[in-house]
């Protein structure tokens, strides 16, 4: 690389958000399908958690995983959709240099917690099915808060890694990040210094917190399915997958969509694929989780209503 002029590595003091699209006629329309889509998330997400912690039926293991997923869907949410509506609103589509650390700081923060409690949320499925004798000794409330406050702080860890990281890295030139928010990605693009060790880092962050606990995802759905089938009644092997269907669709289409975004070859990496993918679990997903949850569990809808009367 051609030696750079030192006064020039300091020139960027903020970025340019691209967002969603630049068509001034898909403003307007883009603006009130976001916000509608945030509203819904907030309201969705915070009806799951005030009906778990008002219904003491729903204090079990799975709905205390189930209320600190929801809790992380808001922050993540949050971290990134007020942004892109200000960016609808005023234009304005500058955020400083700091603004875009601290938002991807958190972004990585969030998507790590969200994987670690589906991963929590499968052994706990996995113990309910498997053994379900020795259930409440093995998902005690002690295990419980550990495995959840273990997700939190733990999911700080790759993000301090990645966020230091790109502290090192200088930018001297584009500040355009054709993104909806300050993805790492087309982040690293636009650095004018050597970005490998930074994406070696990311690779083997991201390979080291997410391959582990999608192996004890896979491997507990192994032994559950295998469970399930053992069950001889039918209507046992309906009920007995019921309680694992909604969590295998987020686990499905979140793990998905974090492993087409970071494990991928970075040479196969394209901006409108990312801005796709981004959508599906940053602003989609959260969105749909307080639904695929309460549309397909009596006990959560049977808790709404009881708040709801209230």
């Amino acid at each position: 690389m051609a030696p750079v002029d030192v006064e020039n590595l300091t020139m960027v003091r903020e970025f340019i958000i691209l967002g969603l699209s630049d068509n001034p006629q898909l403003r307007v329309p883009l603006f009130l399908v976001l916000l509608l889509i945030y509203l819904i998330t907030l309201l969705g997400n915070l009806v799951i958690i005030t009906v778990i912690w008002a219904d003491s039926r729903l204090h079990t293991p799975m709905y205390f995983f189930l209320s600190n997923l929801s809790l992380t869907d808001i922050c993540c949410t949050s971290n990134i959709t007020p942004k892109l509506l200000g960016i609808f609103v005023s234009g304005d589509k500058t955020i400083s240099y700091a603004g875009c650390l601290v938002q991807l700081h958190f972004f990585i923060v969030f998507v790590c917690v969200e994987i670690f409690l589906l991963t929590a949320m499968a052994f706990d499925r996995y113990a309910a099915v498997c053994h379900p004798l020795r259930y409440s000794i093995i998902m005690n409330w002690r295990v419980c808060v550990l495995l959840a406050a273990a997700s939190w702080i733990i999911g700080f860890i790759p993000s301090e890694m990645v966020t230091v990281s790109v502290t090192r890295l200088s930018f001297c030139a584009s500040n355009v990040i054709d993104h909806i928010y300050c993805e790492l990605m087309p982040l690293l693009k636009l650095s004018c210094t050597d970005t490998a060790i930074t994406q070696s880092l990311v690779f083997v962050a991201t390979s080291l917190m997410t391959m582990p606990a999608f192996l004890v995802i896979i491997i507990s759905y192994v032994y559950i399915i295998s469970a399930i089938l053992r069950i001889r009644s039918a209507e046992g092997k309906r009920k007995a997958f019921s309680t694992c269907a909604s969590h295998l669709t987020v686990v499905s289409i979140y793990c998905l969509s974090v492993f087409c975004m970071y494990l991928l070859p970075t040479s196969s990496y394209s901006q409108e694929q990312g801005k796709i993918i981004s959508v599906l679990y940053t602003i989609v997903t959260p969105m749909l989780n307080p639904l695929i949850y309460s549309l397909r569990n009596k006990e959560v809808k049977n808790a709404v209503r009881k708040v709801m009367g209230k």
